[in-house]
C-alpha cells in the first residue's frame, strides 16, 4: 500500500499522523510512505528522522490576514496545488491520509481529481475552517470523540480516539510511586503536573511561580513544572531565590519529551491548556485536568476544556481567572478527595488506549478497497 499524507504546520498535526504509523507497519509491512508539507517546516526534521520520505509543497494561511498577504497566499496554495498534482501523478498513493496543516487543501484536492481515497483526522472536537473543507472530499472523517460527527456526514465519521505515542501508552501502565521516584518526589505527596506546550504558556507559568509556596506549604502539593523554552531563561534565574524547602518539592524543567508520560504517570492533577491532545493523554492517565483555554485559540481550547468538564474528568478556568481561581479550586479538590477520585475515574472511563491501530486499520481498509 502507498499512502500519502499531509500534515505539518504544529505538533498538533504531525505528532497524530506519526502516532499510527508503527500499527500501520504491522499491517502491510511493504508499506510505502510519503509526507507532503510545507519547506523547512518543523515536520521535516521528525519526519525524516523516523525513516520517512519527505516532499515539500508551497502553501500559506488565508484567513485572518490582510488583502495583499491574502493575494499572495492564495498565489501560493495555486502553485502549491500544481506541485501536488504533479506529486500524486508521480507517486500514485493507494490513499491519503490529512490531519491539517496549509499544504493540505492543494494536496486534498490533487488527489480528489485523481479519485484518491481520502481520510481526514480531526484531532479537536470542533473543526476548523481547513479541516472542514477537506472533509467535504473525504470518504472517511476520523474524530477522536464523538461530540465531532455532528460536523460531517453521518456515513463519513468515525470515532478512533486520540492517537498516542507508543511511548506514553508505556508510560500509562507505570506505578505512580516508581513515576515520582524518576523526579525524585516524595511517594505520598498529591502531585501536580503543570505544562502550556513546548514553548510554554506565560500565564501559566506566571502563576505557579507566584503560587508556589502556597502550593507546597498550605495545600501539601509537589509540583511537576514544565516552562516550555520561551520562560526557561526567567526560571534558571529565579531558581536560586526558591528556598531549598520549596525545592525539595518542586521538579522544573524547560520540556519533557521521553519522560512526559513518566510526567503524567507521577501526577493526581493537571493544570494545562486545553489543546487536542489533552483529549487523549489526560484519560489515558486517569488525570483530573484543570483546563485553561489559550485566549488566542479560544474557540477550540474552550470546546475541547468543556468536552472533558461535561465527562466529569475537568474543570475550566479562563485564562484572565487563573492567577485568582487556581489555588481555590485545588484547595477544593484536595479537601474533598471523593469529587477529586470521581475525576480520576470519569477520565479513565474516556481513556482509548488503541487508538493508533483502529486508525491504522481504518486507513489501511480505505487504501486496498
Amino acid at each position: 500500500m502507498r499512502l500519502l499524507i499531509a500534515a505539518g504546520g504544529t505538533g498538533g498535526h504531525v505528532y497524530p499522523a506519526l502516532a499510527p504509523l508503527a500499527d500501520l507497519e504491522k499491517i502491510d509491512p511493504d508499506l510505502d510512505i510519503l509526507w507532503v508539507g510545507t519547506h523547512n517546516g518543523m515536520e521535516q526534521d521528525l519526519v525524516t528522522r523516523k525513516g520517512i520520505k519527505f516532499q515539500s509543497v508551497r502553501g500559506r494561511g488565508v484567513a485572518g490576514v490582510g488583502l495583499l498577504k491574502a493575494i499572495r497566499a492564495t498565489v501560493e496554495l495555486g502553485v502549491g496545488f500544481l506541485q501536488a498534482l504533479r506529486l500524486v501523478g508521480k507517486f500514485r498513493p493507494d490513499a491519503l491520509f490529512v490531519t491539517g496543516g496549509y499544504t493540505a487543501v492543494a494536496v486534498t484536492l490533487a488527489c480528489w481529481l485523481r479519485r484518491i481515497p481520502i481520510s481526514v483526522y480531526l484531532p479537536d472536537i470542533e473543526p476548523g475552517r481547513g479541516v472542514k473543507f477537506t472533509a467535504r472530499f473525504a470518504t472517511q472523517v476520523l474524530v477522536t470523540n464523538q461530540a465531532s460527527a455532528e460536523y460531517f456526514p453521518k456515513h463519513t465519521v468515525i470515532e478512533t480516539g486520540y492517537p498516542l505515542r507508543p511511548a506514553l501508552v508505556e508510560a500509562s501502565k507505570m506505578a505512580e510511586a516508581a513515576a515520582r521516584q524518576h523526579f525524585k518526589l516524595t511517594p505520598d505527596r498529591k502531585t501536580l503536573l503543570v505544562f502550556g506546550g513546548s514553548r510554554g504558556a506565560r500565564s501559566l507559568n506566571t502563576v505557579i511561580k507566584n503560587t508556589l509556596p502556597d502550593l507546597v506549604n498550605k495545600l501539601g502539593l509537589q509540583v511537576i513544572h514544565i516552562t516550555g523554552t520561551l520562560d526557561w531563561p526567567n526560571f534558571e534565574s529565579w531558581l536560586p531565590e526558591v528556598s531549598s524547602e520549596l525545592r525539595e518539592h518542586y521538579a522544573v524543567f524547560p520540556y519533557l519529551h521521553d519522560d512526559m508520560g513518566v510526567a503524567m504517570a507521577a501526577a493526581d492533577i493537571v493544570c494545562a491548556r486545553a489543546g487536542a491532545s489533552t483529549l487523549g493523554e489526560f484519560p489515558a492517565f486517569g488525570l483530573s485536568a484543570i483546563l485553561v483555554p489559550y485566549p488566542y485559540a479560544w474557540r477550540y481550547q474552550k470546546v475541547n476544556a468543556d468536552a472533558l468538564v461535561k465527562q466529569g474528568a475537568g474543570i475550566r478556568i479562563d485564562d484572565e481567572n487563573l492567577g485568582t481561581e487556581l489555588v481555590p479550586v485545588l484547595s477544593n479538590l484536595l479537601n474533598d478527595p471523593a469529587a477529586l477520585e470521581a475525576m480520576r475515574t470519569a477520565a479513565k472511563a474516556n481513556a482509548k488506549l488503541d487508538a493508533t491501530r483502529e486508525i491504522a486499520q481504518a486507513l489501511y481498509a480505505l487504501g486496498t478497497a
